[in-house]
Order: structure tokens, then C-alpha cells, then sequence
């Protein structure tokens, strides 16, 4: 099954929650998703039963990878029993999670024995000061590791621990980040800040390229670029020349990998969508709580694949990377809301 440019459909990222108990401002900033905001009801959501069936009938037409993400997905409760059921659907080779790691600690275990394969964990500093102004919350970076470390005695590994790199807030700590996880079997991938959602006031000139963060980590220790590790990888490898491990960049902002990109989302609510930088979505919740039969669903999420013709971060770059004119589009859809 391909879009309208040639791309399959393999990977599945699944929002569980919209809620989460940070508010990075890049993702969800405090002064938007304040304490009036109106989240999600339980009755919006949808149930574990109607994410499998979306799941298995996405399985069948080309996916074989599912992460879960968010908002904060381990704050979904009985997330285990979500796991334990995606994983009994053939096809599917990897069952990944992507956390802030605060609920991780206590977790990492129960939720490898459910079937979970991969873990992604995000820490942007190890300071805490900055950490406080990267997260939009007090946070310590020390519960982060401690979830980064059960993970890694639970199996799920390698650990990779995302770090959004953004200007005039985080850049100086690229060096100290790396250092931290060097030899420690975890790849660390550094991410530029991107232009999700609408709320995040982003501006170009905060935005850390890969090339040069790649440079400043290449002025203390050499590096190796190492080619893809599958079909449709975001990350940039790199492996250090001393053995040390591995580190990635995704380089969304300043290098587009639209060409390649073979992901949908899946959102809380029962909303597809074919892009991290979409405006709408599809909704297969109705769809499924209305009566339609698998042939029915089959038929809308081939319909829904064909038409896409995403390609955003490419039509970007093309403009040099400037933002269109307030009015110009429609609101994108928040990353909280369908997951990075």
C-alpha cells in the first residue's frame, strides 16, 4: 500500500493521552495548556479494544512497527494490558513506548513481561536548572535516569534518550549530554527544534542544526557515520571512533526526510493522521463505534494512505525555512495530541 508519492506504510505511532505532567514549552506549553484547559474525557478516548482492532487492521496493510506515545503515555492506566494485546498482533516486530521517564522506574519491568520491545526516553539537560526551563516544571534529572536505568536492567535496550536541542536554552549542554552517555550502551539523538503545533511561538534562529551540533561534538571525539539501521530511519547515525556507542540527529528542520517518511498517527480520540505537521485528521473513531466491519475499515484506512501527499518539512526547506505569513494556513495539530 503507497501514497501518492510512493511511500509504504510501516511504522504506527499511537497517542494513548493528550494529558501529561510536564508542559515543555515546546510541546505543550504551561501558558495554553494551563489548569482550564479541557483535556480529553474518558468517554473521548479511545478504549484498549478499539486501538487493537485500528492496529490489527493497519498491521494487515503494511505495519509492522508501533510505538506509544502521547502526551504521557504511562499515564494511561493499565497501559500493560494496551501492550499485551498490540503484541498479539501478527506482523507487528516491535511494541516501542516514548516517555519523559518520570513514571518509568516503576514500570520498565511489567511493561517488557506485557511485550513491550523499545523504550525512548526524553531529557533535554542534565542541569536542573535548565532542565526546569526546558520541561516548564520543576524536574530532576535524576528520576529521568533512574527510569532510563530500569529500563536498561529490564531489557529494553539500547535505551534511546532524545534531547530537543534549542537555542539561547539548551545548546551548551550538548557536550555534557554526550559525555553523560557515552559507554553507557544508550544512544543519545539529538533533535532540532521543530515547528509543531501552533503554540510553541517557534522561530528559526532557535533552531540548532544537526551539522552543527555534529561539529561541536567532533572538536572533542571523532566520529563515524554509519548507514541506516531500517526502511524509513529519521536519525542520522553517528558511531564514536573510540568505541564509545552510538548518537543520532534528526535533522527534521534543516534536512527533510519527507522523501522516506512511512509513519501515521493514530490520536487519542480515534483521528488518523499522515503527518506530525498536519492541520486535520480522520476519524476512525466513529467509524468503528458506528457498526463499520473489517472490510468497511480496511477499505477507509487504504483510502486515507492513498491520498497522502504530506510532505511539509520538505515544502519547509524549499522557503528557506521561513514560516508563512500569520493567516496564510491553518493551525497545525499539537504534538501532545498525536505524539512526536
Amino acid at each position: 500500500m503507497l501514497d501518492q508519492l510512493g511511500r509504504p506504510l510501516r511504522d504506527l505511532r499511537i497517542s494513548v493521552t493528550d494529558r501529561c505532567n510536564l508542559r515543555c514549552p515546546y510541546c505543550m506549553p504551561r501558558e495554553v495548556f494551563g489548569p482550564g484547559f479541557a483535556f480529553l474525557e474518558r468517554r473521548e478516548l479511545l478504549t484498549f479494544e478499539e486501538i487493537t482492532r485500528i492496529a490489527r487492521a493497519l498491521a494487515d496493510l503494511g505495519v509492522v512497527k508501533i510505538r506509544l506515545t502521547g502526551g504521557e503515555p504511562l499515564l494511561r492506566r493499565e497501559l500493560e494490558r494496551l501492550v499485551e494485546m498490540l503484541s498479539g498482533i501478527g506482523g507487528v516486530a516491535e511494541i516501542a513506548l516514548t516517555t519523559n521517564g518520570l513514571l518509568l522506574a516503576t514500570r520498565a519491568a511489567t511493561l517488557r513481561d506485557a511485550g513491550l520491545t523499545r523504550v525512548t526516553v526524553s531529557l533535554d539537560a542534565l542541569d536542573r536548572e535548565t532542565l526546569m526551563s526546558m520541561s516548564g516544571a520543576p524536574l530532576s534529572p535524576a528520576r529521568v535516569l533512574a527510569g532510563i536505568d530500569a529500563a536498561a536492567e529490564a531489557g529494553l535496550q539500547p535505551v534511546k534518550v532524545n534531547m530537543v536541542v534549542r537555542r539561547g536554552f539548551n545548546e551548551h549542554h550538548v557536550l555534557a549530554m554526550a559525555e553523560r552517555f557515552r559507554h553507557s550502551g544508550h544512544v543519545l539523538r539529538f533533535i532540532e527544534y521543530m515547528d509543531v503545533g501552533s503554540s510553541n511561538g517557534w522561530q528559526p534562529s532557535e533552531v540548532v542544526s544537526a551539522e552543527e551540533i555534529l561539529y561541536g561534538i567532533r572538536q572533542r571525539w571523532a566520529l563515524e557515520e554509519l548507514p541506516p539501521s531500517r526502511e524509513g530511519e529519521v536519525a542520522s547515525r553517528y558511531r564514536y571512533c573510540d568505541g564509545a556507542g552510538e548518537i543520532g540527529v534528526i535533522h527534521s528542520v534543516s534536512k527533510p526526510f519527507c522523501g522516506g517518511c512511512t509513519r501515521a498517527r493514530l490520536s487519542a480520540d480515534g483521528k488518523l493522521y499522515t503527518c506530525l505537521f498536519a492541520t486535520g485528521g480522520h476519524d476512525l473513531r466513529a467509524l468503528v463505534r458506528t457498526g463499520a466491519g473489517e472490510e468497511q475499515l480496511t477499505r477507509r484506512l487504504r483510502e486515507i494512505w492513498g491520498a497522502r501527499a504530506d510532505r511539509y518539512s520538505a515544502q519547509r526547506s524549499a522557503s528557506a525555512g521561513l514560516e508563512a505569513e500569520p493567516g496564510e494556513q491553518p493551525p497545525k495539530i499539537e504534538m501532545s495530541y498525536i505524539g512526536g
